[in-house]
């Protein structure tokens, strides 16, 4: 395979920025969530916070983007626009070694962005405009692209835009049928809750490796008790990993379910990315033939490096920590 992974995802630019839970009150956000705002009240949101950074991002876009810098080969699909966050979203992929060339939008909505807000506990809450993401479309689905990447890695919120979901359809068949696989994360428990039997349907039916936190995994599956979450996702996908917060994680394989511990954090400043980081981590181990056990302490370890800094991206030489605490 020219890659081991190719990323599908919504091409976003994060600004970030650290707030207080009354301004999430003042606001009417929901804590740890993610909300789909329009350009309008993106606008107006703007406006009201205080000093930001700004970095790509996108929750499959900072998979690829850790994949790379562990040193897997990948690529990616997302739909930006020809402004200056389109500009900065591409120079900060490609520099990376991805491979990105989606056709770049010459009209319509500006390149989405996320306005993540961070709170003293590093908690983030997200209010995302979707703008040029909502015409990513089965045109942009490069066919030799998906047949050449072993494993095709697809985020939850995807599903969201009728194009993208037609998008994401049409790489699960060329994947499929190529004899490659697909990887799926849920992305958000709302996300979850607005589109649970399609969900439930892709993780019995579409999906060969299943990325989810233990939130949206009881959501999926209407329990309260993780344990049996686990065991039903064990009899409809072939690998599940499970972000359990600071206990670790969980991956599931059949009837055999594997707890691996978390990495102790001292410093936690921001969590945005963790999940994306902990699943670039578990593919690299996966697409380099390591055991599951293995591949689930190689997520925790780069999620846990993450979350000691703000934004979603790596600042360090991933490969040179890994093997460092592996």
């Amino acid at each position: 395979m020219k890659y081991d992974v190719l990323g599908i995802g919504n091409a976003i630019v994060d600004i970030l920025t650290h707030v207080n839970d009354d301004f999430l009150k003042s606001q009417n956000l929901d804590k740890g969530m993610m909300t789909l705002v329009d350009e309008e009240a993106a606008a107006a949101l703007y406006d009201q916070i205080g000093q930001a950074v700004e970095c790509s991002g996108g929750s499959a876009a900072n998979t690829i983007a850790g994949l790379a810098s562990l040193g897997s080969k990948t690529a990616y699909i997302g739909k930006i626009r020809d402004d200056q966050l389109g500009n900065v979203f591409g120079h900060d992929i490609r520099a990376l070694g991805v491979h990105f060339d989606t056709e770049t939008a010459s009209e319509g909505p500006s390149t989405a962005f996320c306005q993540v807000l961070v709170t003293d506990d590093a908690e983030r809450t997200m209010c995302t405009y979707l703008g040029a993401c909502v015409n990513l479309g089965p045109n942009d689905v490069d066919e030799n692209l998906v047949k050449n990447s072993a494993i095709t890695y697809l985020e939850g919120y995807l599903w969201d835009p009728e194009a993208a979901k037609q998008a994401f359809l049409k790489a699960m068949d060329i994947a499929h049928d190529a004899g490659n696989r697909i990887a799926l994360s849920l992305s958000d428990p709302f996300c979850v809750v607005r589109h649970k039997e399609e969900f439930l349907d892709l993780v019995k039916n579409h999906v060969d490796i299943l990325f989810a936190n233990e939130e949206e995994l009881l959501t999926l599956y209407d329990t309260q008790d993780i344990n049996d979450a686990l065991q039903k996702v064990g009899q409809d996908c072939e690998i599940a990993a499970v972000t359990l917060g600071a206990k670790g994680c969980a991956v599931v394989n059949g009837s055999d379910i594997i707890e691996i511990n978390g990495v102790p954090v001292s410093n936690l400043v921001d969590t945005t990315g963790a999940g994306d980081l902990f699943a670039a981590g578990f593919l690299h181990g996966l697409t380099q033939g390591a055991d599951l056990a293995t591949c689930g302490k190689m997520g925790n370890v780069v999620a846990g490096h993450i979350i000691t800094h703000m934004g979603p991206r790596p600042d360090i030489d991933l490969a040179a920590y890994l093997a460092e605490n592996t």
